[in-house]
């Protein structure tokens, strides 16, 4: 799938976009990915990872689902 033929990201009850995120895995570095388009720095934490995600929720002011 091509970037222009994702679908759009999820919307939520105002038409904002939902902040779904979920953390990948590339060899040692771990990083946080959102459905919106956002991705965090690679990390060689986990953990570190799951708070940058936490972080980008709390700071786009919207419920987190994960």
């Amino acid at each position: 799938m091509l970037p222009h033929d994702a679908p759009p990201p999820p919307q939520g009850p105002g038409g904002e976009p939902h902040h779904t995120t979920t953390t990948t895995e590339r060899g040692a570095f771990a990083l946080a990915r959102c459905s919106c388009g956002w991705s965090g720095p690679a990390r060689r934490s986990r953990e570190r990872a799951r708070t940058d995600a936490l972080t980008h929720v709390s700071e786009a002011g919207c419920g987190v689902r994960q």
